[in-house]
């Protein structure tokens, strides 16, 4: 085990003000680390006036101390190397808490500050008919009631808060056809009935188009029937009438 300070975090989003770990074996609440060697379960308790965490290898004289995390942290100094190698072999090692790896973390903030800056990049320089294509997908906006600073502001918070879904988005070649199957059915060419039965709502033509399979969205039954040989040359003639 590398020698070195360490910080252990617990595990999950939320964390009590103080926590304090099962530092000992007992009956009741067993604290074993399997030594693959052996192939035996060997019982750990913590005692910093030992040198094993391994309970058959301390003597009588052992003087237990608690191990607290406070708001979810525990800082151990590299000296205690008895605390940091009990626990590396704690069963709860990896599911109830873990070691913060700074550099790893670190990496990581970066890259998701590097994608939101791509993505804000991105949303800035797209031309309003993007923006309200990706608005009217992605968001579910009523893009014809809004005005373009609405739509830029509310694309610019999705870029920053969801940089990863919005640059993927941008190379999604079905959100163009997501995007006109919205807008034929905002703009009343194609109507969606109860049912979720899909519908022309042309002068001269109130053909059915299809039905929705139960569970399923029309708008994507409708994006995906618009790839169909049928769609494609249906909507070549929609577009014209948008």
């Amino acid at each position: 085990m590398e020698f070195k300070d360490r910080i252990y975090v617990l595990k999950g989003k939320s964390s009590p003000l103080t926590f304090t770990l099962a530092s000992r074996h007992t009956h009741r609440a067993p604290l074993l680390h399997f030594d693959p060697k052996t192939g035996v379960n060997r019982p750990l308790r913590y005692a910093r006036n030992q040198k094993s965490p391994f309970m058959d290898e301390q003597d009588e004289h052992a003087i237990l101390e608690p191990i607290v995390f406070e708001d979810g942290v525990l800082r151990v100094d590299k000296h205690n190397t008895i605390l940091n190698r009990f626990l590396e072999l704690h069963p709860k090692n990896g599911t109830l808490f873990e070691e913060a790896d700074m550099e790893k973390d670190a990496e990581k903030a970066l890259d998701n500050i590097n994608y939101e800056i791509d993505a804000l990049i991105a949303a800035k320089s797209l031309p309003i008919e993007k923006v309200e294509a990706i608005c009217r997908v992605a968001l579910g906006l009523n893009v014809a009631k809004m005005s373009s600073s609405e739509l830029k502001r509310d694309l610019l918070l999705f870029a920053k808060e969801r940089p990863r879904d919005f640059l993927e988005m941008l190379d999604d070649p079905d959100m163009e056809l997501d995007d006109y199957a919205h807008r034929f059915v905002s703009d009343g060419l194609i109507t969606i009935r109860r049912n979720n039965d899909i519908y022309f709502s042309l002068p001269d033509n109130k053909k059915k188009i299809c039905s929705t399979p139960y569970g399923q969205d029309p708008i994507d039954v409708l994006s995906a029937w618009l790839m169909t040989e049928d769609g494609i040359e249906a909507k070549d003639m929609l577009i014209k009438l948008l």
